[in-house]
């Protein structure tokens, strides 16, 4: 559960602000409602960052449920809904033959709470790690429309695309990875055994080196002399970085600052995009009202700086301005984006228009992924040609002025 800051007028109008605890803001829009208020604006309060040894190193004894068991569940269960099955039944059953033992036992959870009377989207709430606000939301529009399997069916090809992507991220960054390691390998053992080897050499020659060489040696020599420290900094360095970025202010900054990447900047901003309005055409497919459908799509952006701007959006659809105008504010989206969401407004189609500005980024996407690694190649040969040229020049220069000045004389 997390905790909630809340403002909502009364039935007579009069403003009131406090604090709730939910699964998500859907969860508290739903309990101010049920209470009588009309909900304004629901933010989560930034919780205070683990920095606890385990939480930092990322460990977690539970194995984690991943994308392809989530879509998996989503599918699986709308066949079985779709054929007939009780949704209590169902369950238990999917429960069962889970081979995953951590979402086994999300699923026996979900069950129990089910057959005590909860709804199914109560029940999956309770698992806020694993159902995010997005799928709840569409669970619950099933479910008030009657329509939960086929909510599920567009939850599972939702899945797909998502899966589909970060499989294909993975693909194409692993060679440009595997090349910048062995590159670092190549000059740790350069700097700790061929250099000083070399070093040695020219010490007995007693001549004056190029700056280059003496460059190369200094560094050679702070590396081995300060070793330990090194390393010791550098995981210190590493840690805090990454206990920087899983804070609500540097996970922020840094989706920021991704977006303005080369190569693969333009590539997450495609994503990001294409991952709005696929979500947004499915919101809107389910019969979920504008404001709400703005709230749910922010909160499975991706990308905090994303989700802030289309919250934004919401809040000025709340005030009563036009979509185009809201979106046309934030500065994130593509001249083609607004385009469709003119004419969207226009002609009541948003869901469709949406789904094929979707397919079009989607399609993007996949292929500047397809051709990240060829988009890479030229910096890493580039970046590897200077490696060499420097250490060739300050290596071998030395012998080389040796051997001119031997035959010289």
């Amino acid at each position: 559960m997390a905790l909630f800051i809340y403002q909502a007028r009364t039935a007579q109008g009069e403003l009131q602000k406090g604090r709730s605890e939910g699964a998500t803001s859907a969860e508290v829009a739903d309990h101010l409602l049920a209470a009588g208020l009309i909900p304004l604006d629901i933010r989560a309060l930034p919780q205070q960052a683990d920095l606890s040894l385990g939480a930092v190193l990322g460990v977690n004894r539970a194995r984690s449920v991943g994308l392809v068991e989530l879509q998996l569940f989503s599918r699986q269960l709308h066949t079985l809904l779709r054929a007939g099955v009780p949704a209590l039944r169902a369950l238990r059953s999917l429960g069962e033959s889970s081979v995953n033992p951590t979402f086994a036992d999300v699923l026996r959870d979900v069950t129990d709470s089910l057959g005590q009377g909860r709804e199914l989207s109560v029940s999956l709430a309770r698992h806020p790690k694993i159902f995010d606000g997005f799928y709840l939301a569409m669970i619950r529009v099933g479910e008030a429309t009657g329509r939960l399997d086929e909510v599920l069916d567009r939850l599972a090809v939702h899945l797909e695309f998502e899966r589909r992507s970060r499989e294909k991220v993975k693909a194409a960054v692993r060679y440009p990875i595997f090349v910048i390691v062995a590159l670092l390998v190549a000059v740790g053992v350069i700097n700790l055994f061929v250099i000083p080897a070399f070093a040695k050499v020219y010490a007995g020659m007693q001549a004056d080196l190029p700056l280059m060489t003496r460059i190369l040696i200094g560094m050679s020599d702070f590396t081995r002399n300060n070793f330990t420290l090194l390393l010791v900094g550098g995981a210190a360095a590493a840690l805090g970085v990454r206990a920087w970025m899983r804070s609500p202010s540097g996970s922020y900054a840094w989706d920021r600052q991704k977006l303005r990447l080369p190569i693969v900047g333009k590539i997450l901003r495609k994503a990001s995009l294409a991952r709005f309005a696929r979500s947004f055409s499915l919101a809107m497919r389910s019969g979920l009202p504008i404001l709400q459908v703005l709230s749910v799509v922010s909160a499975v952006a991706g990308n905090r700086y994303y989700a802030d701007k289309i919250a934004s959006m919401r809040d000025g659809t709340e005030r009563g301005e036009p979509l185009l105008r809201t979106a046309t504010l934030t500065g994130i989206f593509t001249p083609v984006v607004l385009q469709m969401l003119a004419v969207g407004e226009e002609t009541a189609e948003l869901d469709d228009l949406m789904q094929e500005v979707a397919v079009m980024y989607e399609q993007e996407v996949e292929y500047e992924i397809s051709t990240l690694s060829q988009q890479i190649e030229p910096i890493l040969i580039v970046a590897l040609g200077a490696m060499v040229l420097v250490l060739a020049l300050g290596v071998f220069l030395p012998i080389w002025d040796l051997g001119s000045k031997t035959f010289g004389h």
